[in-house]
């Protein structure tokens, strides 16, 4: 692990500030549990950034506990609109990010945000960097902040 040096997880690290480290790991933290296994933490610690298509063909960004999945219904109620998810060209135009590495910040336009509950009980969480391989160490309060969005009730509670 070391500090990132990718010109992407550069642009979230002077995004967020030098209150922030973005961090890069020779192996892919893509998904949540390589996330978990590269940091040291439970999944449950990974903000996951998932991108949906909203209404009027707006982003629509799900940052949810990395043990979670995501209820598209409750999203859909919650935008005020149906949803769908977001394939890899609609997430790379509408926020400059590959899936895998979707930051919850550092959008030139701003999608719409929904925080999962579930990230509230941690002392501290992590998040995408940019890549595919960078994380950020946060606190649930410090998410909140950086995003403007409210903590709701987003994870599926079927199978």
């Amino acid at each position: 692990m070391r500090l990132a040096q990718h010109p992407t997880a550069l642009w979230v690290q002077q995004f967020l500030g030098s209150g922030y480290a973005v961090l890069e790991f020779d192996q892919p933290t893509h998904s949540a549990a390589q996330a978990a296994a590269a940091i040291g933490c439970t999944i449950a610690q990974i903000a996951k950034s998932l991108v949906f298509i909203g209404p009027h063909n707006r982003p629509v960004l799900a940052i949810a506990s990395g043990a979670n999945r995501v209820d598209e219904e409750k999203l859909t109620t919650l935008v005020g609109g149906t949803i769908c998810r977001a394939d890899a060209d609609f997430v790379k135009k509408n926020t400059g990010f590959s899936i895998g590495g979707v930051p919850p910040v550092g959008y030139k336009l701003a999608p719409k945000v929904l925080l999962d509950a579930d990230l509230q009980v941690f002392d501290e969480i992590w998040a995408a960097g940019g890549t595919p391989n960078t994380v950020f160490k946060l606190s649930p309060d410090q998410l909140k902040g950086l995003t403007r969005a409210d903590y709701c009730d987003i994870k599926t509670t079927g199978v």
